[in-house]
């Protein structure tokens, strides 16, 4: 008697808890479904950059670059590559910033808009399609950006944002429209709508604490309901 009541009770509270979780466990399994219904390359816009081949430099090629004396920066790396026939050195720093040096040590200043229109049109399928471009401080990117670097925001006719780093001279992200949606339905996935990072917080917590108890009731009731059937003559 007692084990038949713990199961009426148990099975009470599986209801209550299926009312409570129902919604959170539809929209993780809708946005879950989304988010897989396309391949990351095409999410992440992969597929839209071409293959550039690299230029090697020339044998007798000289390059002079000097450090401000003043400067104490930390260098993360140096890189010398030859871009649109011009060779140029980039000084990457630990601190997240850049800069670019032509081959006789003298420094390029930021990118401008048509350098950046340019990148684009070599380096992304359809680069030449171009909307608007528009110019963003580190402190003021664009929410599908998302991260503290001065850029480009290269708008394309099919709705592809490009991202040229205005002291890197690099495409530092392609957002599909496809990436806006994916990162949406992360932001519902994870309760996050605002930052979309934040993957550890109470809501979050306590509704998959929920869940989980409900699914481990539903298997206790199950068994027993299996069980209750097989010795029924």
């Amino acid at each position: 008697m007692r084990i038949q009541r713990a199961m009426q009770s148990l099975a009470k509270w599986h209801v209550w808890l299926g009312w409570l979780v129902g919604v959170p466990i539809l929209m993780w399994t809708v946005t879950g479904l989304v988010m897989v219904a396309k391949p990351i390359e095409e999410v992440r816009g992969t597929h839209l950059r071409k293959q550039v081949p690299e230029t090697a430099l020339p044998a007798d090629t000289q390059i002079a670059v000097s450090l401000p004396a003043a400067s104490t920066r930390p260098v993360r790396s140096v890189t010398t590559q030859v871009e649109r026939g011009e060779t140029i050195t980039r000084i990457a720093y630990m601190d997240g910033t850049s800069a670019r040096y032509r081959a006789d040590g003298s420094a390029l200043g930021p990118l401008s808009e048509l350098e950046a229109r340019l990148i684009v049109a070599d380096g992304v399928i359809g680069g030449d399609d171009v909307i608007s471009t528009t110019q963003y401080a580190a402190a003021d990117v664009p929410f599908d950006f998302r991260r503290p670097l001065p850029v480009w925001q290269v708008a394309l006719a099919d709705g592809t944002h490009v991202y040229i780093g205005t002291e890197t001279g690099q495409i530092e992200a392609v957002r599909t429209r496809w990436w806006r949606v994916f990162d949406f339905m992360w932001g519902l996935h994870i309760m996050d709508l605002q930052t979309r990072e934040d993957t550890h917080h109470p809501v979050l917590v306590f509704f998959a604490a929920l869940a989980a108890i409900g699914a481990l009731f539903g298997c206790i009731l199950m068994f027993r309901r299996r069980r209750a059937r097989t010795s029924v003559p």
